[in-house]
Order: structure tokens, then C-alpha cells, then sequence
């Protein structure tokens, strides 16, 4: 393996995580052997198309049952080559007291003019996550990775209220990566921008929907708990999850649903020190992401063990989507 796949499993093996999503991932089976020694088993989805990257999850064994696993080609909606990850577990040895949960893994578009392909693929991932809640008895869920959107952005508006009018956004806007030099819209929030069929199409599967909405009621596990100052943003989020030359902020998140709380997360690093650093990878950081780890119990109306150490670190390949 080279520098920064080793330091990335070394990183890997430090948190100890009960389960790992992994985004962008470009030698699936370099890692995979590598936490196979440690007793986590693992499944990759490689991105269709030209790419040689995709999306891993992996599980630690002797705590996890796989029920059920399955996996998103985007391209198959129309949706650009992008894939995403969905898998049923149970935690817990003892079938009396053991809980399940649903935990998906996504690698949204990064072109930020596309909005339209970026939220169509944000909807069909919620869609196909609650479809298994559903399936195995209402059981919560874990939804996590790369989103290519910002905290203030109008996809994680339609993550965190499971509502969003699209046509007061712009489409190259929606993600909030890349910000219109005038823009008038929190000024006049009446303002009603134009999508053309296809483009609403894209975003909601019916070119006369404009409304869109989703079943469950998420969290983010950073904005749920409290952090510090230095690390975090109005709104609880880190500053910043990824660090590269054409961007700085925050793109990455672990969501959760009714079912769960989060007790705990990892701390980001500062602003400061990421500058300090002259950018992601370097010599002691193999991604352009950082890794997002956040602790998970199962709250009040469920009885059986922890579900602990949700883990995403971004790996791989540093070009963009397109």
C-alpha cells in the first residue's frame, strides 16, 4: 500500500470503530485485507462508469448479523454514476435483547452547478432506507458520508425538516458549496426561481412536483451534540470536514433517526490548524476528508446492547464527480 492508504488504516484500526462508511474508496481490497485481521468483514460498490472508486462499508463481526444488504446505482435513475450503500444489521448476540438498525453509506455528485442530480440522489437514498426501516419493523437508521453540500445549504435544509420547495432555490445554489455573488433570495424569500421539467424531474421523479418531503425525522449527530467553539459553527456542525484547493468547509455527516441518540462524536480539528497544514492529504493525514465518528445508543423505547463508533472517513481518489 502506499503513504496515505497506510495512514489511513492506521487511523482506521486507532478509532476502532464498530462500523466504518467509506467514501471514494479506490483500493477497496488493500483496506479490506487490512481490516480483516482485526475481524471486520467488509462489501464494496465501485461507481459505474469510467471511475475506479466507490463506496465500502465494514463491520465488525462478532458483533454485527448482516440480514440484508443492497446498493444504489444512480445511473439506473437517470442520475450520473454516483452509488450508495444500504445494509440491515443486528446487534447483539442473543436474538432475546439483540436491536437492528439500518445503516447506508452514500457519495453524493460533487459538480456544485447540479443540484437537480444531487438532491434526486439525497431523495432515492432516503427513499430506499426507509423502504428497509419499513421492511424489518420501523427500525432506526444510521445514514452517513459524503454529501457534497453544506450546512447551510437547501439539500441539508431538506435533510434535517424532510421538506424543501425547490423552486425557491436556484439549482446551482442548492448545494451552497459555491454562493451566487447577488443573490437577493434572504432578502425576498417570495422569490420563485425557474426549473425547467427535466431538472425537476431529477430532483423529485415527477416533473410536476416542486414540493419535496421524506418519512423520517433526522438528526445530525454533530449538531445534536454540544461541541466545542473552536471546532464547531452556529448550528453545532464542524467548520469545516474537508480541506482541499478548490474548497474549505463542511460536506460530511452521519444522520440518525427516531430510535437512536448520539452520546458522543470525535472532535474536529480547527480552522487554523487545517490551514496550518497547507491542506488535506499530507504527510500525516491520508484523506482530503476528515473522519467523522459518532457513538450511537438505542434511546428509551428500545432495550439491548449499544450500538457504538459510527465511523466515515473519506478515502481514495481526489478528483471531483462530474
Amino acid at each position: 500500500m502506499g503513504v496515505k492508504k497506510v495512514l489511513i488504516c492506521d487511523d482506521l484500526r486507532g478509532w476502532d470503530a464498530d462500523i466504518f462508511c467509506l467514501q471514494a474508496l479506490d483500493r477497496y481490497y488493500d483496506v479490506e485485507s487490512f481490516l480483516r485481521k482485526d475481524g471486520y468483514a467488509g462489501s464494496y460498490k465501485r461507481r459505474t462508469g469510467d471511475a475506479k472508486d466507490g463506496c465500502a462499508i465494514f463491520w465488525k463481526k462478532e458483533r454485527f448479523s448482516l440480514l440484508e444488504a443492497s446498493a444504489i446505482e444512480f445511473t439506473c435513475h437517470g442520475l450520473r454514476d454516483n452509488v450508495a450503500q444500504l445494509f440491515v444489521f443486528e446487534v447483539g448476540k442473543h436474538k432475546t435483547n439483540s436491536r437492528r438498525v439500518v445503516v447506508g453509506n452514500i457519495h453524493v455528485l460533487f459538480n456544485p452547478k447540479r443540484g437537480d442530480i444531487k438532491l434526486g440522489q439525497v431523495r432515492i437514498f432516503l427513499q430506499e432506507a426507509y423502504a428497509l426501516s419499513e421492511k424489518w419493523g420501523r427500525i432506526p437508521v444510521v445514514l452517513a458520508g459524503d454529501f457534497n453540500s453544506t450546512p447551510q445549504s437547501a439539500i441539508y435544509e431538506f435533510l434535517s425538516t424532510s421538506e424543501l420547495n425547490i423552486t425557491q432555490h436556484d439549482r446551482k445554489s442548492l448545494s451552497g458549496q459555491e454562493r451566487l455573488k447577488y443573490s437577493f433570495h434572504d432578502l425576498y424569500s417570495c422569490i420563485s426561481y425557474c426549473w425547467t421539467d427535466e431538472e425537476i424531474k431529477n430532483a423529485s421523479g415527477n416533473s410536476n412536483c416542486t414540493i419535496l418531503t421524506h418519512p423520517f425525522r433526522l438528526h445530525s449527530s454533530y449538531a445534536s451534540v454540544k461541541g466545542n467553539g473552536m471546532t464547531r459553527s452556529y448550528g453545532g456542525e464542524p467548520f469545516a470536514t474537508s480541506y482541499h484547493s478548490k474548497f474549505i468547509g463542511t460536506l460530511d455527516y452521519i444522520w440518525y433517526s427516531t430510535g437512536l441518540e448520539c452520546a458522543r462524536v470525535l472532535d474536529t480539528l480547527t480552522i487554523a490548524s487545517l490551514r496550518g497544514l497547507g491542506g488535506l492529504p499530507n504527510k500525516t493525514i491520508g484523506s482530503d476528508h476528515l473522519a467523522l465518528v459518532a457513538e450511537f445508543v438505542f434511546n428509551s423505547r428500545s432495550t439491548g446492547p449499544n450500538l457504538s463508533s459510527e465511523a466515515t472517513e473519506k478515502e481514495g481518489s481526489q478528483g471531483e464527480d462530474n
